[in-house]
């Protein structure tokens, strides 16, 4: 796989820029949407959002049979616009948050691990994403 190979996932969310960053970021909410499928969930996680700053969430399978922790390093934090950050493996992510009239188009673009095909981990990320949306647009 090349190293310039980046997969991109989005998601237009009805809530303004100030409340998807919020949920985004804030690790109580983080928990709450932070899962692909119904099957697995969020039960840790810690955000110090600023560069230099570390994340960690645990995503677990409910039935306890499986568990690892998603962690990585804030590179750049543009409040309201934009997140760069190293996952733990040096693989690098951008979030960009961009504002519209009433909604939020959040887009993910990410660098690939080898293990799982790029279709696969396009739809995890994209599940995960769409989890976020609804869990914002229901309430934050």
């Amino acid at each position: 796989m090349s190293a310039l190979t980046r997969i991109t996932v989005e998601a237009v969310v009805n809530a303004p820029v100030e409340k998807a960053w919020a949920c985004y970021n804030g690790p109580e909410h983080v928990m709450q949407w932070n899962q692909a499928s119904p099957d697995w969930h969020c039960p840790a996680s810690s955000i110090d959002l600023r560069p230099g700053g570390k994340f960690s969430s645990t995503m677990a399978a409910k039935d306890g049979s499986f568990s690892f922790d998603f962690r990585g390093i804030y590179d750049e934090v543009d409040t309201h616009k934009k997140i760069a950050y190293t996952m733990g493996d040096g693989r690098k992510a951008d979030i960009i948050f961009t504002k519209n009239e009433n909604d939020t188009n959040v887009t993910v673009i990410f660098e690939p691990e080898t293990e799982n095909s790029l279709e696969l981990q396009q739809e995890g990320w994209q599940a995960i994403l769409d989890s976020f949306k609804k869990y914002t647009e229901s309430g934050c």
